[in-house]
This record gives structure tokens, sequence and C-alpha cells, in this order.
């Protein structure tokens, strides 16, 4: 229950340029938020689906088996070669995923597959949510049939689908707002 893995994978279409490599508060997204999980985690890694991508970020990384099926490739990589019953999955370009709502999600999975936020309107974060080793082979299966969607393995395993409130003091909605879009990170730094 110690390991987590940041995401960073992804191609970065929408901003148009690696958002990861954007600066808020003279870090980068993806330098604060393993600096963020490395406070509370005793194991962090990174997900990349390039070894050799962010060679300034001193972690140890788990490179894409699968590659093309985005943070399923990481979810997969990461519970077939981490001993660990599960893994907690962070996107990196969550700014302000806090490692102790993390651990609080682990706590509320018990004994299901997986544990992630369900917002009052129904919609899911996929990656702010822990995942065990249980789910690897839905993650193949679904991968194998070319359906990558992490909303669609939550729906096929027992998972622990945990309201914000439970979260108590810890639950913000900024927890879960991830920066896809130019005007994402504008927010940001207007915030």
């Amino acid at each position: 229950m110690s390991t987590v893995v940041v995401l960073a994978g992804g191609k970065s279409r929408r901003m148009g340029r690696d958002k990861l490599e954007l600066s808020l508060d003279g870090k980068t997204l993806l330098e604060s938020a393993v600096s963020r999980f490395k406070q509370s985690f005793e194991h962090v890694y990174l997900s990349v689906a390039d070894a050799d991508k962010y060679p300034g970020i001193d972690v140890q990384r788990i490179v894409d088996i699968i590659p093309g099926a985005g943070p399923m490739s990481g979810l997969h990589a990461a519970l077939t070669t981490l001993p660990d019953d599960g893994v907690f999955l962070a996107a990196a370009d969550l700014p302000y995923a806090n490692p102790i709502a993390a651990k609080h999600l682990i706590e509320l999975c018990g004994k299901s597959d997986a544990c992630a936020i369900r917002l009052p309107d129904g919609k899911l974060e996929p990656l702010f949510g822990y995942y065990r080793k249980s789910v690897l082979a839905h993650c193949e299966s679904l991968i194998s049939v070319g359906e990558y969607r992490m909303t669609v393995l939550l729906t096929d395993v027992s998972t622990r689908f945990a309201d914000p409130c439970e979260l108590g003091d810890l639950w913000d909605e900024n927890l879960i707002v991830n920066v896809n879009y130019p005007k994402d990170f504008e927010k940001l730094l207007e915030s």
C-alpha cells in the first residue's frame, strides 16, 4: 500500500506541447507531482512510454510493455512489473493531487479490486485511484480488444466508488482537476 505510479506517458496532443514540462510555482508539473508523492509514499515510480524521457526526474521508471493503450498501458506495466499487491495511479497532470487523499482511497478500497472517486454527476476519475493486481487479467483482456478506457476497467471489476464526502477535509474539487488544454493551464496560473 505504499507504491504510487505517476503516469507520464501521454503525448499532450490537446496541449500542443509537453504539458508535464509546464512550470508552476518554480517546478514543472511532473517535478511537482513526483515531489508531492515522495513525501507520503515509500515507493514512487514514473510510468512512461519511453525510458529516456524526463532524464531529470530521479525515480525508477516503468516502461509500457504494450505501448499505445494510454494509461491502461501504464497500469498493465506496473501490475506486471511490480511485486506489490496493488498500485496507486496518479496522473502527473493533476496539479492538486493530494497524496494523503490517495492513501485514504487505498484504505477505502477494502477487499475490492479498485477504488476511485465518483462525483455526484456520475463522472469517474480513474487516474487518481488504487488498483490491485487482481485487475491485471481484465486489463490485458481490454487491451487485447482495443478497449483502452480506464472507466470501462473500473466498471468491469469490483470497484469501490468513493463519494467525495468520504474524503472529508481532504476533498477539494481541485483534487482531480487536470491540465489538458492551454486554457486549463492559464486558469492554474490565474489561481
